[in-house]
């Protein structure tokens, strides 16, 4: 599998021009349409065209008919990836260091909030006359003074953190109201949905509604639909879980085999890379009890419903697309925000009852988010590979050649390349002023040349950090570290499954790419973390209390 990463610059003024100079033809091209769908914690294999055994029919068939990345990187975490993906810059750039509850005081980069010197893509198309609008979660600092209505976007239905999936459900308070074009709605009104609603079905509701808003405008639209799923508590219909129930009594170890060998034959794994080792915290499935063996299928049955829901919602809005005429000229992308998510540790969380229903509490757990990162190592949280690797299908019948129809693209992207993208397609300026505040220059590159199978010119490195753990990708080579480890060294072409640590073997390419780390964070507003530290499946580790005090 090659890696390459040539050389072309990218200039956005083009587009512009284009476009000017089609029109004095008196023939100039409809401006796309952009939808960005953005899943909650699912990991890089669990849909059908990643080698998931889920049943993701239209996700599959998007696929078919567009383009999958296989190297697409996150940030790791909800808020920042939130904030890179919206504003083609590094999270710290943009104010969301962390997540959207913290605020450190004296920071550069960790103001809980969107920061002024960033705009939203909904800003740049909005100035450039597009139709923009939101459906589903937000966890972008509304607390803290950025709520979505204020940076860019004409129509919301949000949330203000997600975990939100029926009108009355067992939730904290904050999470039980739907911001209705700014409103504040109480989730459990007619106004928000009808009947026992489910929210991926909910919010898709909106988001044709928001469609519709746009074309009785005769505006081209940006639609960032934000899906809550399948991020915890999971949750999901009765009815759908129940398709699942029975499916995951194969356990974790056999069904990550058969994933990985379906990865292979797809070419979206190569052979060569190992699959990563079950890690000594998840037990063998063969060695659970039947009580725990019937438990572990009732978690996974949950999960399973909440990504078929995701795959129907994704196709109601292929379908509606294609019922008002607009499919055609409407850019897709699909993607998921970080990798799966461990947290509950090896046994995941099961509270209340019943499992996957309005009133119960459920974590995944680890041992299954291994499972959703196959092959990858580690999770949510930290910079190797399982915990920044997203699936990326891009659809665009209208500019993607019909001979790149269900192709892998694997050269490296990043989400700081979708803002680059959009600029260039659209004809839209990205400003250096916007509103009398001077603005970062965007960070990424337009993936349009991939997308028709051209090399990318990516004249920089890839860059990452969250909490303490950082990572640089340079052409074919990756140091990454987990805070208050050790720097490690990967050959990512040999070893996309990170077993074989070359630091000791190439210690004057490690300093090159530690020191440009150095550089980078030095200059993008990256604190230095003082949190605590986290275990192997995302949860703090804490100094035990002292006895004497």
């Amino acid at each position: 599998m090659k890696n390459r990463i040539p050389a072309r610059p990218l200039v956005p003024a083009l587009a512009a021009l284009g476009l000017l100079a089609a029109a004095a033809c008196g023939a100039a091209p409809a401006r796309p349409n952009i939808l960005l769908v953005l899943v909650d914690d699912m990991g890089w294999s669990d849909i059908g065209c990643y080698g998931g055994e889920i049943p993701t029919p239209n996700l599959d068939a998007l696929a078919a008919g567009g383009v999958r990345f296989t190297q697409f990187y996150n940030t790791a975490r909800c808020s920042t990836t939130r904030a890179s993906l919206l504003t083609g810059l590094y999270p710290h750039q943009a104010g969301m260091g962390y997540l959207d509850g913290l605020r450190k005081p004296g920071s550069k980069g960790t103001h809980g909030r969107l920061h002024e010197r960033c705009v939203t893509m909904a800003e740049v198309l909005g100035a450039a006359g597009y139709h923009t609008s939101i459906v589903g979660k937000w966890h972008l600092g509304q607390q803290n003074g950025t709520p979505p209505w204020e940076r860019g976007f004409q129509r919301t239905a949000t949330t203000q953190f997600g975990e939100l999936y029926f009108p009355k459900e067992r939730s904290p308070e904050a999470c039980k109201f739907v911001y209705l074009d700014g409103r504040k709605v109480p989730a459990d009104l007619p106004e928000v949905g009808t009947g026992d609603w489910y929210a991926t079905s909910m919010f898709t509701d909106w988001a044709l509604k928001f469609v519709d808003d746009a074309k009785a405008k005769d505006k081209p639209f940006l639609l960032y639909f934000a899906h809550g799923a399948p991020h915890f508590p999971l949750k999901a219909p009765a009815d759908v879980i129940a398709k699942y129930r029975g499916t995951y009594r194969a356990g974790w170890d056999k069904l990550r085999e058969a994933r990985h060998r379906r990865q292979i034959e797809m070419g979206i794994v190569d052979p060569k890379w190992p699959l990563s080792p079950r890690p000594a915290d998840v037990p063998a499935w063969d060695d659970l009890d039947e009580a725990d063996r019937d438990r572990f299928d009732a978690i996974m049955a949950v999960y399973a419903a909440m990504i078929d829901g995701i795959d129907r919602s994704v196709g109601r809005m292929v379908a509606g697309l294609r019922e008002r005429g607009m499919l055609e000229n409407t850019l897709i992308l699909f993607l998921s925000d970080n990798g799966c998510n461990a947290e509950g540790g090896p046994r995941g969380i099961t509270e209340g009852g019943p499992i996957g229903g309005p009133d119960s509490h459920v974590f995944l757990g680890m041992s299954w988010a291994t499972l959703g990162n196959t092959p990858l190592r580690r999770y949510k949280h930290f910079t190797h590979e399982g915990g920044i690797t997203t699936p990326l299908i891009a659809h665009w019948p209208a500019s993607i050649p019909a001979d790149r129809n269900g192709k892998l693209e694997h050269q490296p992207g990043h989400l700081i390349d979708v803002m680059a993208t959009a600029v260039d397609i659209t004809g839209a300026l990205y400003p250096a002023e916007f509103q009398g505040r001077r603005i970062l220059p965007m960070e990424g590159i337009s993936l349009v040349p991939a997308l028709h199978g051209k090399p990318l010119h990516r004249v920089k490195p890839i860059f990452w950090e969250h909490e303490g753990n950082r990572a640089i990708r340079s052409g074919a080579w990756k140091a990454v570290m987990k805070y208050r480890g050790e720097w490690e060294l990967y050959q990512i072409p040999n070893d996309r499954t990170e077993q074989r640590n070359l630091i000791a073997e190439k210690p004057d390419l490690a300093r090159l790419l530690i020191r440009q780390w150095n550089d980078w964070a030095a200059t993008t507003f990256v604190d230095d973390w003082e949190g605590p530290a986290r275990n192997d499946w995302g949860s703090e580790i804490r100094a035990a209390p002292d006895p004497a005090k």
